[in-house]
This record gives C-alpha cells, sequence and structure tokens, in this order.
C-alpha cells in the first residue's frame, strides 16, 4: 500500500516506520530540517527503537513537507498531528486534524483517513457530518514517549473506531507490523474508541494521583512511603506496577486528556473526575511547601523531562514546582542538557553539573539518579524505585 502520515510526533513517527516495514510510507511534517534528519535514517526523537530501526532496518520510508503529493497518491492516509488542550474554549485545539482532512479530501476524496490523534468524544462523528464524507475512522494510540516505537511493536491492544472489513483491514495492517501475532484486536463504534482512549489515561492519572495522595500522607506524618507501597502492591487486585511517587502526572496526554474528559462530562453526574485533575495542582503545592520548609536561598532544578528516558518538557511536573517556588522570591537555577537557551522561565540554565551542585542548597529531582548520589544530602525527590 501507499501510506501517507501526518505528523512527525511519537504518534506519527512510530507509525509510519511500523508499517514501513511492508508498505511505501511517506511522513509529513512542517519542518525540513527535521524531514532531512528522517532521510538520513536518524530520529528527531529520543526514542531507542525508533533509532534503531531509522538507522539499521529496511525500510520503504521517506519523509517529505509537500503534503499534497503525499495525499494524493496516498491509499491510506494516518493523521497524527497534536491536538493541544485549550483552556479557554476547555475543549481540545483539533485544527490541525480537521485542516489534513480538508487537504485530503481535496486531491483524494477516495482515500481511507485514520485519525491517530486524541480527540473528544463525539468528534469522528461531528466531522464525518462536517466534511459530508464516510472516508475516516478514529484508532485510538497507547503509546509512551520514549517507548512509542516498541509500544507499537508490543502493542497491548489495537482499537479500532469501526466494525467493518475496511476497520478489520486497518487493524490487521498494525498486527502485521507489531511483534506480537496475538494482540487483542477491538473493533468498536467510533466514539466509544475516543471515550477508551481518554478513560485510559484518566485511570493511568488517578493511579499516579493515588500513590502521590499516599506518599504525601506518608511524608507528612513521618512514615515509611516504600513500606506503604510495597505493602499495597502485594494485593494482586492492585500490583506493583505505576505506583513510583512522583512530583505529579505530566506529559503531553495525561494532562490534557483528563481536563478533555471532564469537559465530556458537563452534564453528567461525577465525583472521581474532577478529583483527578485536581489532585494534581494539589500534589504540586504539596512538593512546593516541602520544598520551602528546608528554607533554601537557591533551588536547583535537576532535569526538566516529563519521565526517565525522554526528552520531552510539555507539562512536565516539575516546572509547575520550579513556578510555584519562584513565586515565593526563591532564587531557581536550572540544570537542563537538552536546553539551548541560557535562561528558561527567567531561570538561569547552567550546563556543567559540578557549578550546579554547588549553587543549589536544595536540588529538586523527579527522579533519583547515579550522578546526584555524592550530593544526595541536598536532594528532594520522592522517587522509591529509580523507574517509570
Amino acid at each position: 500500500m501507499k501510506i501517507a502520515v501526518a505528523g512527525a510526533g511519537y504518534v506519527g513517527l512510530s507509525n509510519a516506520v511500523l508499517l514501513a516495514q511492508q508498505h511505501e510510507v511517506t511522513v509529513l511534517m512542517l519542518h525540513q530540517e527535521k524531514a532531512v534528519m528522517i532521510n538520513q535514517g536518524k530520529s528527531p526523537i529520543v526514542d531507542r527503537e525508533l533509532e534503531e530501526y531509522l538507522t539499521e532496518k529496511k525500510l520503504s520510508l521517506k519523509a517529505d513537507t509537500n503534503f499534497d503529493d503525499a495525499f494524493q497518491e496516498a491509499e491510506l492516509v494516518v493523521i497524527a498531528t497534536p491536538t493541544n488542550y485549550d483552556v479557554k474554549l476547555n475543549f481540545f485545539n483539533t485544527e490541525t486534524v480537521e485542516e489534513m482532512i480538508a487537504k485530503v479530501l481535496a486531491v483524494n476524496p477516495q482515500a481511507l483517513i485514520v485519525i491517530k490523534s486524541t480527540v473528544p468524544v463525539g468528534y469522528t462523528e461531528s466531522v464525518k457530518e462536517k466534511f459530508e464524507t464516510d472516508n475516516i475512522l478514529f484508532s485510538p494510540e497507547f503509546l509512551r514517549e520514549g517507548k512509542a516505537l516498541y509500544d507499537n511493536l508490543y502493542p497491548s491492544r489495537i482499537v479500532v473506531g469501526e466494525k467493518s472489513e475496511r476497520g478489520r483491514r486497518f487493524a490487521d495492517l498494525m498486527v502485521q507490523g507489531s511483534l506480537t501475532p496475538d494482540v487483542p484486536v477491538l473493533l468498536t463504534n467510533p466514539t466509544e474508541a475516543e471515550a477508551i482512549k481518554l478513560f485510559s489515561n484518566t485511570y493511568l492519572a488517578m493511579r499516579v494521583a493515588f500513590f502521590n495522595e499516599l506518599d504525601s500522607y506518608a511524608e507528612v506524618r513521618g512514615l515509611n512511603t516504600r513500606q506503604i507501597i510495597d505493602g499495597v502492591g502485594l494485593d494482586p487486585r492492585i500490583g506493583n506496577h505505576y505506583n513510583n511517587p512522583s512530583f505529579g502526572y505530566g506529559g503531553y496526554c495525561l494532562p490534557k486528556d483528563t481536563r478533555q474528559l471532564l469537559a465530556n462530562y458537563a452534564d453528567v453526574p461525577q465525583n472521581i473526575m474532577s478529583a483527578i485533575v485536581d489532585a494534581n495542582r494539589t500534589r504540586k503545592d504539596h512538593i512546593a511547601e516541602m520544598i520551602l520548609k528546608r528554607n533554601p536561598r537557591t533551588v536547583g532544578i535537576y532535569r526538566l523531562t516529563m519521565k526517565m528516558d525522554s526528552d520531552n518538557f510539555r507539562q512536565s511536573a516539575i516546572q509547575g514546582i520550579m513556578k510555584r517556588i519562584k513565586a515565593k522570591g526563591i532564587e531557581v537555577v536550572v540544570y537542563e542538557p537538552n536546553l539551548a537557551t541560557e535562561d528558561f522561565y527567567n531561570s538561569r540554565v547552567i550546563r556543567d553539573l559540578g557549578e550546579f551542585k554547588a549553587m543549589a542548597d536544595v536540588i529538586v529531582a523527579n527522579r533519583m539518579v547515579e550522578e546526584l548520589m555524592d550530593s544526595e544530602a541536598k536532594v528532594y525527590t520522592r522517587d522509591l524505585y529509580q523507574r517509570d
């Protein structure tokens, strides 16, 4: 098949590489420099499997910035453009998705369009009506940042929002590219598929929030958090996973997906959905308060990334901590090797780790790492397991 993938972020590029093992794929993006990198076999994203496949595997993949030509030739178009949450609208901004749909329909109305971007519940049906076409279906992704291609190669499930032969064929494409031939496949209605995505991520956010609030309780009461979590996790119904305390859930998906799901509850009774969103803010308030209790003159923020093995700063919880501390007039410096700028939110960026350690009275680290062990007495972290 000839396939076009619009968007070269985690979702778009990992899907393009997966499909390019057996099919002719063009991945489309706005930035020429990113296209050049991909065509040279280099990943613009920190993702071990993506880097490996682009460098070593035989792929029928090219990157381009010419959307119209690629759309015109494609039998299948996958849309994986960003849908950021708009706080003013209290809804996802889906302009990029609709822009891509319009472009495809203008040059190739026969192509099947599969939306991989995260969208509000009810969105697919609304755009099919808006554009007067039935050639659109939704298939949610369940990918972790930094592990996007791995999660496509070893998927937990494949969900396609259409109970049809073409829905089955698209699911088969995803199975064909994976290394898990017996992966569960679920064909649903489009609106139910959208709900699966948002409820899945909100449940994960709830689990993060639960163990963070457990940790807040233990910290305030002087209890050993790890002993409690180890004991709780021995219950097989709960399990010993996704339970490492942090400064809050962050990244590209969980903050925006939880708020979008809450917005979808506008006229539906609920308590838990509001609590999940509120809990993240409360956790950041608590963490900042604990740091300020140490009476620091200078606080050092160790890395801005959302989680380990990631280069993504988007919505990282540690930025919320940083802003709260700065609001109290405390000097804040940042150690972040991935930043090219000299400052971040008016805080000085330091690239020499030794200088950073010497300057900071308290080093704030969402995850503890080996290179901070010599300054452990200064480090404030809630990390127990050095993972997640």
